[in-house]
């Protein structure tokens, strides 16, 4: 299986049921069938749970994060050295910094970020799986 590194959209897509909600659970599925957990940065785990808040209040985002907890997903911290990292991409691009810290944190593992962001398109040397919007 390719390694993927999820970022906010991807999560928001499955929670929200939009249009990526479909390939979000095949990613699921195939991450729990090899026993490989999916990483998120801690940043972007934050920047669902804060944009779950303001659209569905504070009860349901504690629900998304139990059902978070769930999943095959592994929520990694943010290191002196990736937000360093995550510093030259915003530095060079147009993008919100949980992005930069998403990309990063892709290009350190060697994966494949899944999303629906056009903005991170920008980046010429990420690999990404861009979900439908």
């Amino acid at each position: 299986m390719n390694t993927y590194v999820l970022d906010a959209f991807a999560l928001l897509a499955h929670f929200k049921n939009e249009p990526g909600a479909g390939r979000m659970g095949e990613l699921f599925a195939g991450a729990a069938a090899v026993g490989q957990d999916l990483p998120i940065s801690a940043v972007n785990l934050a920047e669902v749970i804060y944009k779950t808040i303001r659209q569905f209040g504070p009860d349901r985002a504690q629900q998304v994060l139990g059902e978070v907890r769930q999943l095959p997903i592994v929520v990694l911290g943010v290191d002196e050295q990736l937000a360093l990292d995550a510093a030259v991409i915003k530095g060079t691009h147009r993008i919100s910094y949980a992005d930069c810290i998403a990309a990063a944190l892709a290009q350190r593992l060697g994966a494949t970020l899944v999303t629906g962001d056009r903005g991170l398109e920008q980046i010429a040397d990420l690999k990404l799986e861009m979900l439908p919007r």
